[in-house]
């Protein structure tokens, strides 16, 4: 094995996602502790002639982790390299999970600004991707950060930012895994604060009638419309100056546990295996949730656990265009013998200057459809799609969907400039496999 004598390899077994809809039998996988071991990895594989690809936590949906050749694992890759408190940064380790950087930066005063629902993802698989949450001023993950490490596919270290290599930083922030493999990035964090969530049951129609209200008088508005119904749950996210009051214990495991997840799950099974029950759950379901408001720190408040496995697709449009899109959504379902047993999430981003960011260069509101795992999906996913494309739509780098280059260079002003890049910095399509060949083109 050419180029790997330092760095810990062995054959691979069979690597599936989180959902389990995607595998990979790569010839080997590679989990490097340093990233000069990682561009040893990178170069031996090129002189193997074999295609490299990173894979996070397979929290995506889509094959863009996809390899036959080399798998890199990033599990050694992880943890903070450094603090700096005078420019607002931290520098973190590739393969470092949401959900430690969270807790690290906590126990140092600092936060994200901004962040999504679930944080088990690797910090590049998530950035790589395009994960954001929700936000009327701060963007998704990506546009959070300040630098990034990455090894390029000539086995070389880069280092990016604003001011060095600007042309890769505008694009690698969200790179699909196409430019080079990320080693460390840089975030911008702020110091730890408090936020206050105030989760309300709102009918669709009102929700939908004051949805650009409700965007602009809070930080972070989202809501979950249930399928069958004219029921939306709303999350209003706003900075407080305290106390914190975080939701008591059995409340919590009420709400975040037993209904979100353990009854939820229950529900599916039912409605998996006797469809024509699902809108009668779905009235049940959207009334189990109730009014309540907490205080807390960011992670604590802007994620919540997901163990019931599902399918999601998600679209971005126009933040103008996502009250009809929704409406469409909602007469679509209940004209169509479709039974969906998942909500239907609505979140919004300002628009930023991330070359393929699902929000580049537009005001964005998502819309997330999902179905409960081993549901068929197709149907249902190929009818919102249809919608979403119709208002110039743009898929989420890590979520089903059928997209390919041609439709995608028309919805990203700036595509042609990814793929020069792309040409210039892989020329030899090193990190290529079917999905990117699929949405970026040969």
């Amino acid at each position: 094995m050419a180029g790997t004598s330092r760095t810990a390899s062995r054959t691979a077994n069979t690597w599936r996602n989180w959902a389990g809809n995607v595998t990979a039998r790569p010839v080997r996988e590679v989990t490097p502790a340093s990233a000069e071991e990682l561009a040893e990895a990178v170069r031996g594989a090129a002189a193997d002639g074999l295609k490299v690809k990173p894979v996070g936590t397979g929290h995506s949906f889509t094959a863009a982790a996809v390899t036959d050749g080399v798998l890199i694992r990033p599990d050694l890759l992880t943890g903070i390299r450094q603090i700096d408190r005078a420019a607002g940064t931290v520098t973190v380790e590739a393969g470092t999970p949401l959900k430690r950087l969270n807790v690290a930066l906590a126990r140092e005063g600092l936060s994200l600004t901004n962040m999504g629902d679930i944080m088990e993802q690797t910090v590049a698989g998530a950035t790589s991707t395009g994960t954001h949450g929700t936000g009327r001023d701060s963007a998704a993950t990506a546009a959070q950060i300040r630098a990034m490490e990455l090894v390029l596919a000539d086995g070389s270290l880069l280092t990016c930012s604003e001011k060095e290599h600007a042309d890769v930083f505008a694009a690698a922030r969200v790179g699909i895994g196409a430019l080079g493999v990320v080693t460390a990035i840089t975030f911008a964090v702020e110091p730890l604060f408090l936020l206050t969530a105030r989760e309300e049951p709102m009918t669709f129609d009102r929700v939908t009638t004051d949805f650009d209200a409700l965007h602009a008088e809070n930080e972070h508005f989202e809501f979950y419309w249930f399928p069958h119904t004219g029921n939306c749950n709303t999350k209003r996210n706003n900075r407080s100056a305290g106390p914190a009051a975080p939701p008591g214990r059995v409340s919590a495991w009420v709400e975040d546990e037993l209904l979100s997840n353990g009854v939820f799950q229950v529900a599916c099974s039912v409605g998996r295996a006797f469809p024509a029950a699902v809108p009668a759950i779905a009235k049940v379901s959207s009334r189990a949730l109730s009014a309540r408001t907490y205080t807390d720190i960011p992670y604590k408040v802007f994620t919540s656990p997901r163990r019931v496995r599902f399918m999601e697709m998600e679209y971005a449009v126009p933040r103008e265009a996502a009250v009809a899109a929704l409406r469409e959504v909602k007469a679509l379902i209940e004209r169509s013998p479709l039974r969906v047993s998942f909500p239907v999430e609505v979140r919004t981003a300002p628009a930023d200057d991330i070359t393929l960011s699902t929000a580049s260069g537009r005001d964005t509101a998502y819309i997330a459809v999902h179905l409960y795992r081993g549901t068929p999906y197709q149907a249902y996913f190929t009818a919102v799609e249809r919608i979403m494309i119709a208002h110039d739509g743009r898929p989420h780098w890590g979520k089903v969907h059928t997209r390919d280059a041609e439709y995608l260079a028309g919805v990203y002003p700036r595509f042609a400039e990814f793929t020069a890049l792309r040409d210039r910095l892989d020329p030899q399509r090193l990190f290529a496999n079917d999905y990117l060949r699929r949405v970026l083109g040969e």
